[in-house]
């Protein structure tokens, strides 16, 4: 079975338990690698990782839709393979120096201080700035902080 049929599968399993949701959702995994997926996918499921920052012009360059309050995303593992339903309960756009420490703190990652979100997502938003959009991470980049509730998870 492809990973597009196990999406849809996994999706159907949530709206039998959620028959009031519209058929309306994303599929999507953290991060720019597998290992990265499965480590920050396992910090949702623990209930530690309640949000996630992405690089705002990455949207405007792919002509991706931004998250939206109430979207339905179902987050996939590192091998493309649904794990559980979230749904985004807030959204900010802020130049990446004037980030929250409340905000790092949701991203549940390394000791969940401003210090350390920062140095980890420089590091991220580098990788990802050079990679994709051919030009170097700035500190003023509009960045995308995304907070959600985890809805479900495969059983």
């Amino acid at each position: 079975m492809c990973n597009k049929e196990k999406i849809k599968l996994f999706w159907e399993d949530y709206t039998q338990l959620h028959p009031q949701v519209a058929d309306n959702y994303e599929a999507w995994a953290f991060g720019d690698n597998p290992q990265m997926a499965d480590e920050l996918l396992d910090l949702v499921i623990r209930g530690i990782k309640t949000g996630t920052a992405s690089n705002y012009e990455v949207y405007e360059v792919s002509e991706e839709t931004l998250p939206e309050i109430g979207r339905h995303s179902i987050l996939l593992d590192g091998h493309g393979n649904p794990q559980a339903v979230i749904v985004t309960t807030n959204v900010q756009i802020t130049p990446f120096d004037e980030v929250s420490a409340d905000f790092a703190y949701t991203e549940g990652e390394d000791d969940r201080t401003l210090e350390s979100w920062r140095h980890e997502h420089e590091k991220f938003f580098t990788r990802e700035s050079l990679a994709f959009l051919k030009k170097p991470f700035k500190p003023k980049m509009k960045v995308v902080c995304e907070n959600f509730k985890l809805e479900y998870t495969k059983s």
